[in-house]
């Protein structure tokens, strides 16, 4: 490699290496403090975070956060939960939360169905907001909508019973998606005498509601609440298993490996894996393997690591940036990678590994 490659790769190093760790800092840009899934235990501990135990209530997909504040206003004695994909809108929300000195608010970056299979345990949840979620208009993107029959039997597995679920709309083939799902899911019932109403009053209008209003376009309100019906789905919180490793032989270096390497991708039923680039260092000549792991609705963007030992023997383990976890997942993600280093070189001798039975199972499909 000349010297302008290798300076070339190392700044690509420090770019990725920057682009994860930033999207991993609580409360950038703000002295308010957000999360993130993998940063909290699983699941979560609520009286922990928010340091009191109270009913906990969820807006998911809070956006400017004008409905969240004044949520939290209106019940200072619940612990508000605001869930939020965009940064922004994170930051702008916790501005407004600082600002207005509420300390029942907590933000997490993330979606609903990753915080309630994983953060939430069965029967914690006493009620929901969702406000205009996204109605994905195209008519190929409409499976990408968050309310549906599956979406609803998770939330019912998390809620208390009796926990409350408001949900506005103003855009009407979504409408009729989510009056269809409430009709047919038996853990849910509605608190009025219809499926749901053109009018809320009281209630403070979003930055969205305020569009929407301006331009014609007319709401539905939808308030239901769980019922007894015991869900009949599992919703497991994932497992966390001991941090992978594995120690190897192999004829040949980290730079030839690193050099061999093309972007792939292995999949089985519950486990997604995205091998995207390989970055080296100049400074100890690690190998960093850009990794997405998607299992169910937990993602993570995570660095495998393959280093060298002094006697000669390389290690695959998972790289200190973010906050990975050790899932079933990552152990699948290592084992794939030993894998495809197997076909590159038969004579590979693995030394010590602890993925253990299932764990060492590589995906089968490769495309």
């Amino acid at each position: 490699m000349c010297m302008d490659d290798a300076t070339a790769r190392q700044a690509d190093i420090r770019v990725v290496v920057r682009r994860v760790a930033r999207h991993h800092i609580m409360g950038e840009m703000s002295s308010f403090v957000w999360y993130k899934v993998e940063q909290l235990s699983w699941p979560a501990d609520w009286i922990s975070l928010f340091g009191r135990d109270a009913p906990l209530v969820l807006e998911i997909g809070f956006g400017s956060g004008l409905f969240l504040v004044d949520l939290a206003r209106r019940f200072p004695d619940a612990n508000i939960l605001g869930l939020e994909i965009s940064i922004p809108s994170l930051r702008n929300a916790g501005r407004k939360v600082e600002r207005m000195g509420l300390a029942n608010v907590s933000l997490l970056q993330a979606d609903a169905w990753s915080t309630l299979q994983v953060l939430c345990e069965p029967a914690t949840i006493a009620g929901a907001y969702i406000n205009y979620p996204d109605p994905w208009p195209k008519k190929d993107h409409s499976n990408r909508r968050l309310i549906d029959g599956a979406f609803l039997s998770l939330l019912a597995s998390r809620m208390q019973p009796e926990a409350f679920l408001d949900i506005a709309t103003d855009h009407d083939d979504y409408a009729e998606q989510i009056t269809a799902c409430l009709e047919r899911t038996p853990y849910f019932q509605s608190r009025t005498n219809q499926t749901f109403e053109r009018e809320d009053e009281g209630r403070v209008r979003t930055k969205y509601e305020q569009v929407a209003l301006a331009e014609g376009r007319s709401p539905r309100y939808y308030k239901w609440q769980r019922n007894a019906v015991p869900v009949a789905e599992s919703f497991s919180i994932p497992k966390e298993l001991s941090m992978p490793h594995v120690v190897f032989r192999l004829p040949a270096t980290i730079d030839r490996i690193g050099r061999q390497f093309r972007p792939w991708v292995v999949a089985d039923e519950s486990t997604r894996i995205r091998f995207i680039e390989a970055y080296q260092s100049f400074h100890d000549g690690k190998l960093l393997i850009e990794t997405y792991i998607h299992e169910g609705p937990l993602m993570q963007r995570i660095g495998l690591e393959i280093r060298s030992r002094a006697s000669g023997e390389l290690v695959i383990s998972m790289a200190e940036v973010g906050f990975p976890r050790p899932t079933q997942g990552v152990h699948r993600a290592i084992a794939a990678l030993m894998d495809w280093l197997r076909e590159e070189y038969p004579s590979l001798v693995i030394v010590q590994t602890n993925l253990q039975g299932e764990h060492a199972d590589t995906p089968n499909k490769r495309n």
